[in-house]
């Protein structure tokens, strides 16, 4: 009896010829130029790129010192030039309160600055005992000659004994340039050597060295009210 099973079926696979060519790690004969020594791909080149500084040439240039420290940048034809000694000044803050004159007794506090750094600072008194820095005004006459105020005797504050002799040594232009402001001013001023510190320099200003001086009026008495 013959038998009613299907007949039996055999698959034969037929492979068409690709058209890719063969992977680099099959033919090194042939080899793709990303595997060549020396090959550097599109992400590498960019780091290299960064590296080498190549973006610095088209970013913004950096601010000044002075502008990276929040000083305020006046441009040399804004200062103003003082008639008694020639002193070039700018009023970066006009004050609204009593005018200092020739003869008043004043309260300032300055700042001698010298390639954007704070040299000298009355912002930055020593006490007698103990290395503690407070920031203790500097009182002077309008007009006087320089140093007589320092002999003053102790005096005691909030802080501790404390004396004028003691104290930051302001330069010669801030006894007769401080005339005319009010208090609550701020004015800047461009020291030639010859009103500041000289042939003999102070703290980190050199000898012979021109430098900014910041004051800030912060009292006024009048000769009458002495």
């Amino acid at each position: 009896m013959a038998s009613s099973a299907p007949p039996s079926r055999t698959f034969h696979r037929h492979l068409l010829p690709s058209s890719a060519p063969p992977h680099p790690s099959r033919d090194k004969d042939t080899c793709a130029p990303c595997c060549l020594p020396g090959a550097v791909s599109r992400r590498g080149a960019a780091v290299q790129l960064l590296s080498a500084g190549f973006l610095t040439a088209i970013s913004p240039p950096l601010p000044s010192l002075a502008a990276r420290r929040g000083r305020i940048v006046v441009p040399p034809e804004d200062y103003v030039t003082a008639p008694a000694d020639g002193l070039k000044y700018y009023d970066l803050v006009k004050g609204k309160g009593p005018t200092a004159e020739k003869g008043s007794t004043v309260q300032v506090h300055f700042d001698c600055i010298y390639r954007g750094i704070t040299a000298v600072s009355s912002r930055e008194s020593k006490l007698l005992a103990g290395n503690r820095s407070i920031a203790q005004p500097y009182e002077f006459t309008v007009g006087s000659l320089p140093g007589k105020e320092r002999k003053r005797d102790f005096a005691d504050n909030a802080n501790g004994l404390y004396s004028a002799q003691a104290a930051p040594k302001p330069p010669v232009a801030m006894y007769t340039i401080t005339e005319g402001m009010k208090v609550g001013g701020k004015r800047r001023v461009l020291v030639p050597p010859e009103l500041g510190y000289g042939k003999r320099g102070m703290s980190e200003i050199p000898p012979d060295s021109p430098f900014e001086l910041d004051i800030e009026l912060l009292e006024v008495v009048t000769p009458a009210e002495k």
